[in-house]
């Protein structure tokens, strides 16, 4: 007997416990399956990818062999910007690895503000709040901003950071057809007069490329006394006379309440963050729980965002780089017969539109083989239940390797039969 009276062999743990016939992790099953017959198909695994160097913003080391990457959302190329390296390094050496507490306690640095007065300039605004990613600024912004007796009405292809964001809070959804004005207006004329409304949209949508429009939409929504949130992620950098997105390039500045962004694209580092005018706009701080009770960002990371904010302001080389890579692959693919995301080059996304799965998968594989990353995206994901290769565009990409690229893109259609 021990001293708590137990026998010693009632304490032995079972080495080989026996799983349920069904727990909570059964409901992957059928996922766990279909991964598998992908693998078994000799298709090296599309999410789970290792990058085992990264050269430069647009050349990698994958599986041993040099590639081309142009699926990464590193539009402007700023990753490598040795004036973002160096405030990065700067802030490391000077305040450390991390933060350890959240924006309210104490995870607020000198940085933090400076990103945050760095968004103020960049979009010319008197607000500006920081998240730790782009997802948790549309988790936080739409779940804060819309409550129990409102209503969140938003585009059917909306990503999943903005679905989730609905999810979140307690406000009625409303969902409109993809990009249709005619189909928001109806929908929002439906809903109480009296009521609270935020109507989200997205400058450009990150699956085909294409481009809202939203001088239309923010007219119907403003008719039905509706406030606006346009998620600029895909656009900010290189839309618009100063970078700032869809909503700047259609002339809808005073018009759009918040603006939603990332620093995972354009700006080369990770977090999230929305602006606004709005005069109460800083009472977000105290009721949006995805900021008051995440961790905030390494003083590293928004001293890299604040020098890659400033930077852009200024980039108006890179942007008109970048438009003309996304003018040449969209051309080189079309003329070759791909069939496009978008008819013209309305953003720095080109999506190649495949027949299924088996189709895209055998052309990712090969085009990786040959040397070029790209992403290769599927249903649930997807809009419409398409199958397609997203390609995205950097303004380092060089007219040389973007031949290359279209090259390759042949070579890979006619081995697979995506084209004749």
């Amino acid at each position: 007997m021990t001293e708590t009276g137990l026998q010693p062999e009632s304490l032995a743990f079972d080495p080989a416990p026996v799983a349920p016939e069904r727990d909570l992790m059964s409901k992957f099953d059928p996922l766990i399956a279909e991964r598998q017959r992908l693998l078994d198909s000799g298709v090296t695994d599309p999410f789970a990818i290792v990058m085992d160097e990264v050269r430069s913003p647009t050349e990698a080391v994958i599986k041993g062999r040099e590639t081309i990457l142009l699926g990464t959302y590193n539009y402007m190329g700023m990753t490598f910007d040795p004036d973002v390296i160096a405030a990065g390094k700067a802030a490391l050496d000077e305040f450390g690895s991390g933060t350890n507490g959240s924006r309210m306690l104490n995870g607020t640095f000198r940085d933090h503000m400076e990103v945050e007065q760095a968004l103020r300039d960049f979009y010319g605004v008197s607000g500006a709040i920081v998240f730790s990613t782009g997802y948790m600024a549309n988790l936080g912004m739409i779940s804060t901003l819309a409550g129990k007796g409102e209503y969140v009405i938003l585009d059917a292809d909306s990503h999943a950071s903005i679905y989730d964001g609905c999810k979140q809070g307690n406000a009625d959804i409303v969902r409109f057809r993809h990009n249709s004005v005619e189909d928001l207006d109806r929908r929002l004329g439906r809903l109480p007069k009296e009521a609270g409304k935020l109507v989200v949209l997205e400058g450009v949508y990150s699956m085909l490329g294409d481009v809202a429009p939203l001088k239309e939409m923010v007219a119907v929504a403003k008719k039905h006394a509706a406030m606006v949130l346009s998620d600029e992620a895909h656009s900010m950098g290189f839309y618009g006379p100063n970078g700032r997105g869809v909503y700047e390039d259609q002339g809808l500045e005073n018009d759009v309440d918040f603006v939603v962004g990332t620093f995972s694209k354009s700006v080369g580092t990770v977090g999230g963050f929305c602006i606004s005018n709005h005069p109460k706009f800083e009472a977000i701080r105290l009721a949006c729980r995805p900021y008051i009770f995440t961790a905030s960002l390494p003083p590293s990371v928004v001293a890299t965002a604040a020098a890659s904010i400033r930077k852009l302001m200024t980039a108006d080389q890179k942007r008109a780089q970048l438009w003309a890579n996304a003018r040449q692959l969209h051309g080189g693919l079309k003329e070759l017969g791909f069939r496009l995301g978008t008819e013209s080059p309305d953003s720095a996304i080109v999506a190649v539109i495949l027949e299924d799965q088996e189709q895209a998968a055998a052309m990712w594989q090969a085009l990786l083989d040959g040397g070029l990353y790209v992403n290769m995206a599927r249903p649930p994901a997807t809009p419409a239940g398409t199958f397609l290769l997203r390609c995205s565009l950097c303004a380092e990409h060089s007219p040389e390797q973007l031949t290359r690229v279209t090259a390759m893109f042949e070579a890979a259609g006619r081995a697979v039969g995506v084209i004749g």
